[in-house]
């Protein structure tokens, strides 16, 4: 695979799906992905990669996709383990956390339901006063702008205080 998670199968192969959401190419979002990998330096908790590493190829993928763009959102943003073995993603409060279950990744977005969801990236939880959840099944795109501007959002929340204290001077 290249940097990142993404197969290098996926940029090659001959039956590539069509354009993805934001108008590129499958390979040159693949490129692209793969790019900011490389360029990207953040500091990795090792038991972080040790999750990731105990899951199939895919989820493993997937996972460290999500990774890649929780980091890009903001430099300062710290991985983690809470919940005994669960990776979190943290910055003036909890940003986000990945699941993997037996045939999808769950990434658990804590934005208290205000963050604006355009692109109806959300899968679950949309009546959730605290997290909702974005599941990705094997083989599917992550719409990266649409995750990223979400996650850039929840970091702004928490840097103004959090969501709870958004709610409440709402």
């Amino acid at each position: 695979p290249l940097t990142g998670g993404i197969p290098a199968a996926t940029a090659i192969h001959p039956r590539a799906p069509a354009p993805d959401r934001v108008g590129l190419a499958p390979h040159a979002a693949v490129i692209a992905i793969a790019i900011t990998s490389i360029l990207m330096t953040y500091t990795k908790d090792p038991r972080v990669d040790d999750y990731l590493n105990s899951l199939p190829e895919w989820q493993q993928a997937t996972c460290r996709e999500v990774r890649d763009l929780v980091h890009g959102a903001d430099p300062e943003v710290v991985e983690t383990i809470k919940r005994t073995y669960r990776p979190y993603f943290v910055l003036d409060g909890n940003i986000c956390a990945l699941l993997a279950a037996r045939d999808h990744v769950n990434v658990f977005l804590y934005d208290g339901a205000i963050v604006p969801d355009p692109e109806k990236i959300i899968t679950a939880g949309h009546d959730n006063k605290t997290a909702r959840t974005v599941a990705y099944r094997q083989g599917e795109i992550i719409n990266a702008p649409a995750l990223t501007a979400m996650l850039k959002q929840i970091i702004a929340n928490n840097r103004a205080g959090g969501w709870r204290k958004l709610k409440r001077e709402a």
